[in-house]
């Protein structure tokens, strides 16, 4: 028997300080989100989540945390902050106190449509994607969520109409808080959590959300109508802390970010595809779109405005870098001109 293991001892100190080595090595990202479990943005994650593993041999798995079962955005960044989670799937408001030039595409009412706003992306996106590396966050391009309309239970054409509305703002944003301000108005704020009971109890009336962000958190259940006004536009990141990435071994950290980069961009495409699917949705419900007068308009473009320019004078955005997406909406109308003479 001495002599078998003297032969075999080679080999069982090899396999030994292999299983030992990989297993020391492992990593279990455990990423926390609001979004409930077997919507499309689980699917994706989780998928990505199935394929890292793969690659990596079970070197790097995820751990999900769906449903806001850690608590809302503010909490998950705060148990980031200690250690308790590693990551979360958010939305660009709740990091803005890391980085506030994150709310570059929150200017409101800076785009039309969505065609500008992918134009811009491109050019745009990696100044975001760079600003939240150096605040400690890791992130895999940005997830566009869509524009953000007011929803509301009493008929808001006017900014006159919304002043007497009870609007809701995220807690954790105040720079949107700040914003909305401009607009002559006093919000109410309130973690994402507790919109749906707020608007069913009166404490609130008035949302500004994403057509398909109304319908998966139930919140077109509470409202009556719907401002056909783009007011911002809205997108989220699924953010890992920079300090827990960076222990994971190189190679393996390349094969995450392939591999997570497409699921966020799968799902922003599919976001597109959703909130189209949505606003029909919310139409057939009974919920009616009210188109403001020109001279309506007129007074949201002056309050937008206005918002915006307090956005640079404060410092919140850097001025060179407004003039950059103000150039790049300029090519793409320049651009979009010479096209339709051609």
């Amino acid at each position: 028997m001495l002599k078998i293991f003297q032969t075999f001892k080679p080999l069982l100190l090899i396999f030994f300080i292999l299983f030992f080595t990989d297993n020391a090595l492992a990593v279990r990202l455990k990423i926390a989100t609001l979004t409930p479990e077997g919507s499309m943005w689980m699917e994706k994650m989780r998928k990505g989540a199935v394929k890292v593993a793969k690659a990596t041999n079970n070197r790097v798995k995820f751990k999900f945390y769906p449903g806001g079962v850690m608590g809302d955005d503010k909490a998950v960044l705060r148990k980031i902050r200690i250690g308790q989670l590693h990551g979360g799937a958010v939305v660009s408001g709740s990091l803005s106190r890391f980085f506030p030039a994150n709310q570059l595409y929150a200017q409101p009412m800076k785009f039309n449509n969505i065609e500008e706003v992918d134009y811009v992306r491109q050019y745009m996106d990696q100044y975001i994607i760079e600003g939240l590396d150096k605040a400690g966050f890791i992130t895999f391009g940005l997830i566009g969520g869509g524009f953000a309309y007011i929803m509301s239970q009493q008929p808001v054409e006017t900014l006159k109409d919304l002043r007497k509305q009870k609007v809701w703002i995220p807690d954790n944003d105040k720079i949107s808080q700040d914003s909305i301000k401009s607009f002559g108005i006093s919000p109410i704020t309130l973690p994402i959590s507790d919109v749906r009971t707020a608007l069913q109890s009166g404490l609130i009336n008035t949302v500004a959300t994403s057509p398909v962000g109304a319908i998966v958190l139930q919140w077109h259940t509470q409202i009556r109508y719907v401002t056909n006004i783009p007011l911002i536009y809205l997108h989220a990141v699924l953010a890992i802390d920079k300090k827990k990435f960076s222990k994971i071994a190189e190679h393996d950290q390349n094969i995450i970010t392939q591999i997570m980069t497409k699921a966020m961009k799968e799902i922003g495409i599919q976001n597109k595809k959703d909130n189209i699917k949505a606003i029909q949705a919310l139409k057939n419900q009974g919920i009616t779109f009210i188109n403001p007068s020109q001279k309506a308009i007129k007074e949201w473009r002056s309050a937008a405005l206005n918002a915006s320019k307090k956005m640079v004078d404060s410092g919140i955005l850097p001025r060179e870098i407004v003039n950059q997406i103000n150039m790049h909406l300029a090519n793409f109308y320049s651009k979009t001109q010479n096209d339709n003479y051609r």
